[in-house]
């Protein structure tokens, strides 16, 4: 595996890949990489024959008081893992690479990033949007691979893709989980092992609902008072959300059905996790 931070060193590595008529894949992270990650590049690698893989802590993502400063980073581990998992090329620009000083064009989404995420999180999405966007057109893959646990993300992905003509294959991995059920992410680095524990809780809020539904209920609400009453047992834990959408336009559903998703947001102390779950898939 070879690791760069230069645009033009990355195009001209993908271009000779090309050349040899390999498929090249994208899979996009913020580093600080875990089993869920790694389960990116496994998709990445079964459709593709040339996989660069980008690790980029974006600012433009973060809103003024989030965790932008101190998000975990390992770059040395991200590259043993990365090379271990079977990237070909590892792209690690800085943000000076990624956005010029005098830099004045984003990608602004609209209608699928309005609620949720991009209702708690203003401006959030026109940052992931835009840097997508600049990988894709900086490695212009074949496919690209991202994972199910961050649910609204990937389906604003997907529209930006369709709506501003990318040719690119966009895959969504399942979402990887500890034995417990919580969903891996760099953030659970936060946790104290007494957080750890009491995160547990946004995965079975997500069990109660599905389970809710699995015994024949389809009223919205009632799903939602069921997985919600999990969460507020614990008064420590904000909820920002836990509700039932529709899987494309993610508005709240009028019904439950066997698509329907359930998103959650919660602060488990200062630790912001989300999480998601598909009613009737099992």
């Amino acid at each position: 595996m070879d690791t760069v931070a230069e645009v033009a060193e990355v195009r001209r590595r993908v271009a000779a890949a090309r050349a040899e008529g390999r498929r090249v894949g994208l899979v996009p992270t913020m580093g600080f990489l875990h089993d869920g990650h790694l389960q990116l590049v496994t998709r990445a690698r079964a459709e593709c024959d040339f996989v660069v893989m980008s690790v980029f802590v974006n600012p433009l993502q973060f809103g003024p008081n989030e965790d932008f400063s101190r998000y975990p980073r390992d770059a040395a581990g991200d590259a043993a893992k990365a090379a271990a998992a079977g990237v070909d090329l590892l792209f690690t620009p800085g943000v000076a690479d990624m956005y010029s000083g005098d830099a004045s064009t984003v990608v602004v989404p609209t209608g699928l990033e309005e609620r949720w995420e991009g209702a708690v999180r203003p401006g959030h999405f026109r940052g992931v949007c835009t840097v997508v966007a600049k990988l894709f057109n900086i490695v212009q893959p074949d496919a690209a691979v991202f994972g199910q646990k961050d649910f609204q993300q990937a389906t604003v992905i997907r529209a930006m893709v369709r709506d501003l003509n990318f040719a690119i294959a966009v895959a969504v991995v399942p979402t990887v989980r500890e034995p417990d059920g919580l969903a891996l992410s760099s953030r659970n680095s936060y946790l104290s092992a007494e957080e750890r524990l009491r995160a547990r809780a946004l995965h079975a809020a997500l069990r109660t609902a599905a389970a809710a539904y699995a015994a024949g209920e389809r009223d919205v609400r009632a799903l939602e008072a069921a997985g919600r009453a999990v969460l507020d047992a614990d008064p420590r834990t904000s909820v920002d959300y836990f509700a039932v959408v529709d899987p494309a336009t993610l508005e709240p559903a009028a019904a439950a059905r066997a698509d329907s998703v359930v998103l959650v947001a919660a602060r488990v102390g200062t630790t912001r996790l989300i999480d998601n779950a598909t009613l009737g898939s099992g």
